[in-house]
């Protein structure tokens, strides 16, 4: 069984920094892509970033020059480094994995972020 941890949350001022890290158990294969959303309140989910196999990264238009998106494939761990943070950012992140063989999705708990001065 996957299971998805996240990790690295919590309440940060505008124009400060988070890293999260979502760490991943029980699987055998590299994940076909690794993504981080986010939903916050009376919003729907939104794809923050994305990150293939290969190391090809997306970006909502949003973030992009403030959040960087990596992983260890060999873990099977991705991260969301995220500077420049704006209330707007506000919401819970939640990681997902695409299996391997894309035949199924895996989501993490969440974890919330919260900017506020």
């Amino acid at each position: 069984q996957v299971q998805l941890v996240e990790s690295g949350g919590g309440l940060v001022q505008p124009g400060g920094s988070l890293r999260l890290s979502c760490a991943s158990s029980g699987s055998s294969f590299i994940f076909y892509a690794m993504r981080w959303y986010r939903q916050a309140p009376g919003k729907q989910r939104e794809l923050v970033a994305s990150i293939t196999r290969g190391g090809s990264t997306n970006y909502a238009d949003s973030v992009k020059g403030r959040f960087t998106i990596s992983r260890e494939n060999a873990k099977n761990t991705v991260y969301l480094q995220m500077n420049s943070l704006k209330p707007e950012d506000t919401a819970v992140y939640y990681c997902n994995a695409e299996a391997f063989n894309r035949q199924s999705n895996f989501w993490g708990q969440g974890t919330q972020v919260t900017v506020s001065s």
